[in-house]
């Protein structure tokens, strides 16, 4: 009764388990893809689930273990350990389900024992015993239609490479847990399916190894047949990334080639694997090849004018990082969010195609999609996206970086100087989630929420917090400079006395989140305090106040010894301005240089 399982398809796992019914909430019941009159109805219900083992031949053997991982759940006290998908290189970091509150032994809580024993299954050293190993299959939750539960996205099939114990660690505690690295095998030979037909033939009690290995994939049998020493070659691999530099064939110590008795994975058309020379990409993207790609991406013009559909795709892939959703997303999702971004600020006269960017975004090398075969993709067509309804969305090198504020802060800026400058770009930030990113002072919540309920009822009580200043800090600072701006000197004259303003640097409200410290404020003038916080200058490594339009010399900025002014902050305020590309790893060792001096 089983089907095919395609690796990036996501399948609906409701409570209600009928098998009978094909599609729930428009998405291929999972349960009705692994229907068997063999294996009991399998589960998802946990991290780890493994199917019951059946006495086959050559002795028990496991039908399956379903993997799956909730990385929207990281961090939390159901989900303490944070898992890492990487399907561009097949690799996966999967943590077993020991917890702080429990009291037994770390392997042996139900799902550590169960990839403990596949690990030693996967390290047998024959043939005959890699037979009777159990395949890993990997699911992630994803969320659909509004929810995060009930939905899961295939990975593939995989493999044990190792494990190691650990130190985990929570606000209060300590404790130990397992950490798995997992090899995701190539599954091209099927055309990125798994037959479910395989793991019924392994749940059959007649059936032995052999007769279940010619369900197995290629690169499954390729395993089983030569061990870990050809996972190089039998890896999933996305085209364009680069494969583990290795012979073609695993060669023995004697130096002669192996007769495997499965052949090499072959495409589904028979023919060999494509080549594995490079294809221009770094094997690692840096922070500085992330912004120089932001920067000169491929868009169309139109009467002189620059295409906005690429950029307004890209940051709205960096909204989704930004608030921690995956960094792909069904097709029908990017239509619709990101077709409404396009009529909301798209040029006037330019047509709603978000099919283009959301195809043609790959050859920035910054943007994936997933779910289009290579008979496919020839050109990018609404129609053909609406019935495959692949995914699409940031890289995930890209995520991991956009992960970093400061680098994202870089990112969106790039963007907007580069494309979107004559754009309303408040407007822009809070449509995509992004409020705060358009000024140096962010978003004061408080004030939000008292505008949000102004109006007949303007005496309503309001829930919000806001950061607490010193005002001390602020006296102080300003007296040092004698309520003198530091950047044009203006020393304003009231009736009864000077007035100047203390600018935060990195601004207190969301998403910077500055600190309110001394090092962290300048004493500016009310015109230099709103160019500032607007981003419409900045001050560069030596300390020149410039326009951020034409990077002109507005002067220099004045210090006094008492006041020593954070570099870091100011790096943050000019990578805002999308002035400074210094790398994130740098910024943090200079704001821990910093930290140690103050």
């Amino acid at each position: 009764m089983g089907s095919q399982l395609r690796v990036g398809d996501v399948y609906r796992s409701a409570r209600n388990r009928d098998p009978s019914l094909e599609r729930i909430d428009g998405h291929p019941n999972i349960h009705h893809a692994t229907a068997s009159r063999t294996l009991a109805q399998i589960q998802l219900s946990k991290g780890i689930n493994p199917i019951a083992k059946v006495k086959a031949a050559h002795g028990r053997r496991r039908p399956a273990v379903l993997i799956r991982s909730s990385t929207w759940k990281a961090g939390t006290p159901e989900t303490p350990w944070h898992d890492s998908i990487d399907l561009d290189r097949g690799r996966v970091t999967y943590y077993g389900d020991h917890r702080v509150d429990h009291t037994v032994p770390v392997g042996s809580t139900q799902g550590n024992a169960v990839l403990l024993e596949a690990l030693e299954e996967h390290r047998a050293p024959t043939a005959e015993q890699r037979a009777l190993a159990v395949p890993l299959l990997i699911f992630e939750a994803v969320p659909r239609n509004g929810t995060q539960k009930g939905y899961v996205k295939f990975c593939g099939v995989a493999v044990i490479e190792g494990a190691e114990q650990v130190e985990q660690k929570t606000k209060d505690a300590r404790y130990p847990n397992y950490r798995y690295d997992l090899a995701v095998l190539d599954l091209r030979a099927e055309d990125d399916q798994l037959d479910w037909a395989w793991i019924e033939a392994r749940g059959t009690a007649g059936l032995s190894s052999e007769d279940t290995l010619e369900r197995a994939p290629r690169s499954w049998r390729q395993w089983v047949e030569q061990g870990h020493a050809v996972l190089p070659h039998i890896r999933r691999q996305t085209p364009g990334t680069e494969r583990e530099s290795a012979s073609a064939r695993t060669l023995p110590e004697d130096g002669r080639e192996s007769m495997a008795l499965f052949p090499y994975p072959r495409r589904a058309d028979d023919t060999a694997p494509a080549s594995s020379a490079r294809t221009g990409l770094s094997a690692e993207l840096t922070v500085s090849e992330l912004m120089h790609r932001l920067k000169t991406l491929k868009v169309h013009r139109r009467n002189g004018r620059q295409s906005r559909h690429k950029p307004l795709a890209l940051l709205w892939g960096i909204s989704r990082v930004a608030t921690g959703k995956p960094h792909l997303a069904p097709w029908q999702q990017f239509r619709d969010e990101v077709g409404g971004l396009m009529a909301e600020f798209g040029l006037p006269d330019s047509s709603i195609t978000p099919e283009y960017p959301f195809w043609h975004l790959q050859t920035s090398h910054l943007w994936d999609v997933h779910g289009v075969r290579p008979e496919q993709d020839a050109v990018a067509r609404a129609a053909t996206f609406d019935r495959l309804n692949p995914e699409g969305g940031v890289s995930k090198q890209a995520e991991r970086l956009l992960g970093d504020p400061f680098v994202r802060s870089q990112a969106v800026a790039v963007l907007r100087e580069t494309y979107l400058a004559d754009v309303d770009q408040g407007a822009l930030m809070a449509r995509l989630g992004l409020a705060g990113q358009e000024s140096a002072s962010g978003v004061d919540e408080f004030m939000e929420e008292l505008e949000k309920n102004q109006g007949p009822t303007a005496r309503r009580t309001v829930a919000a917090s806001r950061p607490v200043r010193d005002t001390a800090l602020t006296v102080k600072v300003k007296r040092l400079h004698r309520d003198s701006c530091q950047v044009c000197g203006l020393r304003l004259a009231t009736r009864f006395g000077t007035y100047s303003e203390a600018a935060h640097i990195r601004g207190l409200g969301r998403p910077h989140n500055g600190p309110d410290v001394l090092e962290n404020l300048l004493v500016l003038c009310p015109n230099h305090h709103v160019q500032f916080d607007g981003l419409a200058l900045y001050i560069d490594a030596e300390g020149t106040v410039r326009s951020t339009a034409d990077d002109i010399t507005i002067g220099q900025l004045r210090r006094h010894h008492a006041h020593r002014i954070s570099e870091a902050h100011l790096r943050y305020h000019r990578a805002l301005c999308g002035r400074d590309l210094v790398d994130h790893d740098e910024q943090e060792d200079l704001a821990a240089i910093e930290g140690q001096q103050s």
